[in-house]
């Protein structure tokens, strides 16, 4: 009896008395974050070590920022949401807020160093959207002298839909770009596009002294929606130096409305490059609207794809190569993930690859000068039957390996509830719909569409460790319904009803797509249950870890506890929907927030074992970066924390790391 007494206040005081930590080493890699994928290839990787799957559990808030940019959504101002991950260059940490404010901090301390307000005018938008500013890009000029003006370079898009250039020492804009540092991006669209409906939201790329971007176009307005083009423009002086207007071959290439194609295909995710070789990889969004392409025209044809585009010489914005992942999307599943570059291990040696991850959680590994599959994909056949005016590809594209990671369907039979009582009223609400499987069409009496057009994988992509070929991706796993409704059947619908709610579908849980010069609009609403979970059963968040040369899942675990969407003690770690993204370190460690419960994460690279988390003062649907400035310093790392649909807005740049050596 006195032993095991012994035993349990041994125990007691080993709780309350942890062993110290030990101190960060001081030696071993230095590492910056130049690029908002950490470097042009989008691994979202970093070789540094010092923080370890041995010490993480030690990480403690090293300092905190908040820069005041925030809205819930009160009157003229639309809700916002911190989703940018900032670089760190020349011993400056530099982002941008939600109202595309540009700040520099300190990396090591957070004390401000400068900031550039572009005094945005656009602060209410239409539609799901939240007011957001996913990155900047950072450019230095080898021509200019040691200590000139404008040598290194911030480059930001913004909501005005302006591109702006600033320098990076003093956040001043550089009068020899455009007009005094700033570039007007929606001159030469068309007269009759808000200021709503086109803007930039990722992160600029600069490759090859050039700036590209592309844009924002808005979901299920009109068809005869904005252009879809990518522009290059110098780095310098800000002239544009190629145009890639999506149109399809064989289609006039001098269009008849302006200088670009109405309707294509938009660029509104991260991407990529390989210097090397000349090629950027941009994934692309749907011809417009979503949900119906009757009247498309055959300009789907870059639609939901990566296309390699040339980045110089004769060919410079010419099309390489392009592969398509949904043939006709019906489903809004364009490619939100920046395309990831690496060299695949192969039985013939390495080969240059680039990942391509989608919404319905497939995972295409392709040949980067190609475009060829690497791995084999299978053409199967889909559901048919759209509406009438439309058509449906008889076929469409899965990968083998790896095999897809989303639950084939969700039938009336895989309705989930927490009683039998609200599992029946989620069985209801399946067979009242078409559901059978991916790409069932959307339809007159409604179609379950699983996953979701969140994803899956969205925009926050995959982190991938260079020499084990190993992606880790989140995903969400929610069912949404999706009605096409008649015009004259919505324009009897009482205006109030049929507001595209700027407060998003988490909020409304319907939202309508007017989807003008269409015969039809549209209804999105998510499926959940009387008590306000999702019809289908939980993880309803994964993260999981792909062998990429193999082509196998290496694990998955639920992403994400209940805390904040249920009430205590049921917060389980059942996984919950999720936006954001993870990184992975050479320390054997995935990093990531992106869940609505406000915890940062540590998983265990090699077996997703949750080694470390922290409560964030708001929840954090950005990626994370790390960074250390030098052999005899910290490893920092650090995350934006502002809150989305499901949690409330907030400000915070929060930074962690081991405590300092006495």
């Amino acid at each position: 009896m006195l032993v095991a007494l012994l035993a349990v206040a041994l125990l007691l005081v080993a709780r309350h008395y942890p062993s110290p930590p030990p101190p960060p080493d001081l030696g071993g890699p230095t590492a910056d974050w130049p690029h908002y994928g950490q470097n042009l290839a989008g691994q979202r990787y970093s070789p540094l070590d010092q923080i370890r799957v041995d010490n993480v559990a030690h990480l403690e808030e090293a300092w905190r920022y908040h820069h005041g940019d925030f809205s819930a959504g009160e009157a003229g101002q639309t809700r916002t949401s911190l989703q940018v991950t900032p670089l760190v260059v020349g011993e400056r940490l530099i982002f941008c807020t939600p109202y595309n404010r540009v700040i520099a901090l300190h990396p090591e301390t957070g004390e401000e160093l400068w900031t550039f307000d572009p005094e945005l005018k656009l602060r209410e938008l239409h539609g799901a959207y939240p007011m957001i500013c996913r990155g900047v890009a950072y450019w230095e000029d080898t021509a200019a002298a040691p200590g000139d003006a404008c040598r290194e370079r911030i480059f930001t898009g913004t909501q005005d839909s302006e591109l702006i250039a600033l320098d990076a020492a003093t956040g001043r804009p550089c009068a020899d770009f455009a007009d005094n540092g700033r570039l007007a991006l929606r001159e030469g669209l068309g007269d009759d596009i808000p200021a709503w409906e086109y803007y930039v939201t990722s992160s600029p790329l600069v490759v090859d002294d050039l700036v590209v971007v592309g844009a924002l176009v808005a979901d299920n307005v009109r068809a005869n929606a904005p252009p879809g083009v990518v522009r290059a423009f110098d780095a310098r002086s800000g002239t544009l130096a190629w145009a890639w207007d999506p149109i399809p071959p064989g289609q006039p290439q001098t269009p008849a409305e302006g200088p670009y194609r109405r309707a294509t295909a938009n660029v509104w995710a991260p991407m990529s490059a390989d210097p090397e070789r000349g090629l950027l990889f941009v994934p692309t969004g749907n011809a417009p609207p979503d949900y119906f392409g009757g009247q498309r025209e055959g300009l789907d044809y870059y639609a939901s794809s990566v296309v390699a585009l040339h980045t110089r010489g004769e060919a410079a914005g010419q099309v390489a190569w392009r592969f398509q992942t949904v043939y006709h999307d019906l489903w809004d599943y364009d490619i939100g993930a920046q395309p990831s570059l690496l060299e695949l291990d192969t039985a013939d040696g390495p080969v240059p690859a680039v990942v391509v991850s989608t919404k319905m959680g497939h995972v295409f590994v392709l040949h980067r000068e190609t475009g060829e599959p690497l791995h084999p994909v299978e053409e199967r056949p889909v559901p048919q039957g759209p509406v009438p005016g439309d058509w449906l590809a008889p076929t469409q594209p899965f990968p083998v390996k790896p095999p897809s990671l989303f639950p084939p369907e969700l039938g009336p039979e895989d309705a989930w509830g927490f009683t039998f009582w609200d599992r029946g009223r989620c069985r209801r609400q399946i067979e009242a719909r078409r559901s059978e499987g991916l790409f069932t069409p959307p339809s007159l009496e409604g179609t379950v569409v699983y996953p979701a057009a969140t994803g899956g994988i969205n925009w926050g992509g995959g982190a991938f460790d260079p020499a084990a070929n190993l992606m880790v991706v989140n995903q969400s796993r929610i069912p949404t319904a999706v009605q096409l409704i008649p015009r004259e059947e919505f324009e009897a619908l009482p205006e109030e009803e049929r507001r595209i709610d700027a407060g998003g579908l988490a909020n409304a849980n319907r939202l309508y797509g007017e989807m003008r010069g269409t015969p039809y609009a549209v209804s999105v609403e998510l499926l959940r249950s009387p008590f306000g979970a999702p019809c289908s059963a939980p993880p309803w968040g994964t993260l999981t870890a792909v062998d990429l040369a193999a082509g196998e899942i290496r694990w998955e675990v639920p992403l994400g506890s209940l805390r904040g969407l249920a009430p205590w003690p049921l917060w389980f770690e059942w996984g919950v929907p999720n936006i954001g993204g993870p990184i992975v370190t050479a320390g054997g460690l995935v990093f990531i927030a992106a869940t609505p419960d406000n915890y940062l994460r540590a998983f265990d690279l090699a077996t997703g074992e949750r080694l470390w988390r922290t409560r964030l003062p708001y929840s954090a649907h950005a990626t994370p970066l790390t960074y250390r400035l030098g052999p005899e310093r910290r490893q920092f790392l650090v995350v934006a924390a502002g809150g989305h649909v499901l949690s409330d807005p907030g400000d915070a740049i929060v930074a962690y790391a081991l405590p300092e050596p006495p």
